[in-house]
């Protein structure tokens, strides 16, 4: 497959199904390849089996043995070339809270503003 028709693969990782789903189906209408994770221990899992991952999409709140933001550290350390961006409807985070120039979006989100989020995030590497 060329290059230009290869997607750009996201791990959406979210607790609550449908906010998962809705994330999801922004981003492959989008012309995302999309992952789904319902915490952050699937999430590491994912990535362990995938090495096309370029960006994780997590939420800050998830129950389990990590938070989004945990996450976000360990990925960055075991992945540091995936791009990070964070949410939640919870918490109000900054992008220098994130590891490795990461974004903070604050749900509900609206998908043009995810989407050019993402957008950023590939542009400023």
């Amino acid at each position: 497959m060329p290059q230009d028709e290869v997607k750009t693969r996201i791990l959406v990782v979210e607790d609550e199904t449908l906010i998962r789903m809705v994330g999801a189906e922004i981003l492959e209408d989008a012309g995302f390849n999309v992952l789904e994770a319902a915490d952050a221990d699937e999430a590491l899992r994912i990535l362990k089996a995938h090495d096309d991952v370029l960006l994780l999409f997590s939420d800050v709140d998830m129950p389990g043995s990590m938070d989004g933001l945990d996450l976000a550290r360990v990925v960055h350390e075991r992945w540091p070339d995936i791009r990070l961006l964070l949410t939640s409807g919870r918490h109000e985070l900054t992008d220098a809270e994130i590891p490795d120039a990461g974004k903070f979006i604050s749900k509900p989100w609206m998908s043009e503003k995810l989407l050019s989020d993402i957008r950023d995030l590939f542009a400023h590497r």
